[in-house]
C-alpha cells in the first residue's frame, strides 16, 4: 500500500480478538486499519482450537470402534489413515478461513495491510512501507508456543502445536513434554489414533484445574494407554530422527520416536517496539488496566498478549470491552469471575469462577459446596457416560464457581457462567425446566441439591406443612 494513513482505529494482529474488534468497529462506522503479517485467523484457527478439536474428533471416532461391546456392538480394530485424519483437520480450517479472510474484512470496509506493525512513535505504527497514524490502537498479536532452553533440545527435531498438524505419518511413540491442556488433549487424541504416548509433566498434570476432577479425567486417560508421568522435569534431550531420548531431573530416561513441546505460551511482543510508544511490558505480555488500556492510554492490548487468561473466548470478550470504550467512549471494565474454560480431553473438564479451594480460602464457613454425579443422570446412563461429577460453590444462595468433569462438560458449564455474570441465585437454575432425558438436567439437579437439606431436614418446613394439612 505504501504512504501514510490516518485512521480512527488501527489493530495490530488478525487473530480472534483483532478480527472481532475490526469487524465490529468497521460495521459501526469507524475507519479501521488492520495489520497482519502472518496468517489471518491467528493461532486459534491455524494451530490451536480448530485443528486440535478436529484431530480430537478423529480420535473419538477411532476410539468408538473399540468400545461398542456394552452396547451390543462387536469391537473392531480401527484402520487409521493418519494422513487422512490430517486432511480432515485441514478441511475444517479451510472451511472457516473465508470468514477470517482478507477479502471478507475488506468487504466490511476494513483496510487490511498484510505486514507486521511496529510503533515508531506513541501515535504511529509502520507496517512495511506504510505509516499509520491512529486515534486509538489495539494490540492483538496473541502468543506462540514457549520452548524452554532444555539442554540438547536445539540439536533434535521436535514439534509444537504450530507444526504438529502438518505431520503426515503417525508417530510410533510420541513423547509430550508438558501436561497442560494442549499436551493432554493431543496425547489422548494420538493414543486413540494408534500411537504410543508418554506425557512428562514437571509438576502436576492439568494443574490449573480442581485436583479432584483432574484425578477422574486422568484415570480414564491413563486407562486408554497414555503414560502420564508427573514430577518429571526434563533436564536433557538426546537423539536423532526417529530416536528421541528425554532425561529428567530425577534420573529417569524416556525414549520415543517423536517429541512434542507443550509447556505453555509466550506473548508476541518482540516486533512491536513497545518502548517507542511508551508501553510498559510485563513478563506475561503487556501491562493493562481494568479497561485494557496500556500505559499509553491511546493503546489497548487484548487477548493472549494482555497478560491474563489465554483463551480465544477471552479475546472475543476483550474485543467487546474495547469497542464499548474506544468507539462509544463509555466506561467498560474487564473481570474474570465469569470466564469459563474447558479442556477437551475425554472426559472433558470445565471451570467457571472459583474452584473449591479458592472459594474456601475466600469465603470460609460461608461456603456451601453442592455435588451431583453423572451416574445419577438418566441420559448419562443411556450413553454409558456415567464417569463424572459437578460441584458448585455457593455463597448466600449465589453460585461463585462451578467445576465439572464428564461428557460435554464444556457445554454444561455455560449455564453457570450465565448465572455468575448476571448474579443469579441458585433458585433460578433450580426453577429451570430441562427436557428429559438430557445431560443438562445435571445442572438443575445440582441446584436442587443446594435446597434439599433446607427443605427435607428443616423442622420448620415440616411444622408448617403439618399446620397447612391440618387446617385446609
Amino acid at each position: 500500500m505504501g504512504g501514510r494513513i490516518e485512521t480512527d482505529l488501527c489493530i495490530i494482529g488478525g487473530g480472534s480478538g483483532g478480527l472481532s474488534v475490526a469487524a465490529g468497529a468497521a460495521q459501526m462506522g469507524a475507519d479501521v486499519v488492520l495489520l497482519e503479517g502472518h496468517k489471518m485467523g491467528g493461532d486459534c484457527l491455524n494451530y490451536g482450537c480448530v485443528p486440535s478439536k478436529a484431530l480430537i474428533a478423529a480420535g473419538k471416532h477411532a476410539h468408538a470402534m473399540t468400545t461398542g461391546a456394552p452396547f451390543g456392538i462387536s469391537p473392531a480394530q480401527p484402520q487409521v489413515d493418519y494422513a487422512a485424519a490430517k486432511d480432515h483437520v485441514r478441511s475444517v480450517i479451510a472451511g472457516i478461513e473465508p470468514h477470517d479472510s482478507v477479502e471478507r474484512f475488506e468487504g466490511l470496509g476494513v483496510k487490511v495491510i498484510t505486514e507486521f506493525g511496529a510503533f515508531i512513535s506513541p501515535t504511529e505504527v509502520q507496517a512495511g512501507e506504510t505509516v499509520i497514524k491512529a486515534r486509538r490502537f489495539v494490540i492483538a498479536t496473541g502468543s506462540r508456543p514457549f520452548v524452554p532452553p532444555i539442554p540438547g533440545l536445539d540439536t533434535v527435531s521436535y514439534f509444537t502445536n504450530e507444526d504438529i498438524f502438518d505431520l503426515r505419518e503417525l508417530p510410533g511413540h510420541l513423547i509430550v513434554i508438558g501436561g497442560g491442556p494442549i499436551g493432554m488433549e493431543l496425547a489422548q487424541a494420538h493414543v486413540r489414533l494408534g500411537s504410543k504416548v508418554t506425557v512428562l509433566e514437571g509438576l502436576t498434570a492439568l494443574g490449573k484445574d480442581d485436583p479432584e476432577l483432574v484425578a477422574i479425567a486422568l484415570e480414564r486417560i491413563r486407562s486408554e494407554g497414555v503414560e502420564v508421568i508427573e514430577g518429571a522435569m526434563a533436564s536433557e534431550v538426546l537423539g536423532g530422527p526417529g530416536a528421541i531420548e528425554v532425561r529428567t531431573k530425577n534420573g529417569a530416561n524416556f525414549k520415543g520416536t517423536h517429541l512434542l513441546m507443550a509447556v505453555g505460551r509466550r506473548p508476541n511482543v518482540e516486533k512491536l517496539n513497545l518502548e517507542t510508544a511508551g508501553i510498559e511490558p510485563t513478563r506475561g505480555g503487556i501491562k493493562v488496566d481494568a479497561h485494557l488500556k496500556t500505559s499509553n492510554k491511546r493503546v489497548y492490548a487484548i487477548g493472549d498478549v494482555a497478560a491474563g487468561l489465554q483463551f480465544t473466548h477471552v479475546a472475543g470478550y476483550h474485543a467487546g470491552v474495547v469497542i464499548k470504550s474506544a468507539l462509544f467512549g463509555l466506561p467498560s471494565k474487564t473481570t474474570t469471575k465469569h470466564i469459563p474454560w474447558a479442556t477437551y480431553t475425554d472426559p472433558e473438564i470445565a471451570q467457571v469462577g472459583l474452584t473449591e479451594a479458592e472459594a474456601r480460602e475466600q469465603h470460609g464457613n460461608r461456603l456451601d459446596v453442592v455435588r451431583f454425579d453423572y451416574a445419577e443422570n438418566d441420559r448419562a446412563r443411556t450413553e454409558l457416560a456415567t464417569t463424572g461429577m459437578i460441584k458448585v460453590m455457593v455463597v448466600k444462595g449465589r453460585p461463585v464457581g462451578a467445576s465439572i468433569v464428564g461428557a460435554q462438560a464444556g457445554e454444561l458449564i455455560q449455564i453457570w457462567a450465565l448465572a455468575i455474570v448476571n448474579g443469579l441465585k441458585m433458585r433460578a437454575v433450580a426453577a429451570m425446566v430441562s427436557p428429559y432425558p438430557t445431560l443438562g438436567e445435571i445442572n438443575k439437579r445440582a441446584a436442587g441439591q443446594y435446597f434439599a437439606p433446607r427443605l427435607f431436614e428443616s423442622k420448620w418446613v415440616k411444622l408448617w406443612i403439618g399446620i397447612v394439612q391440618k387446617f385446609r
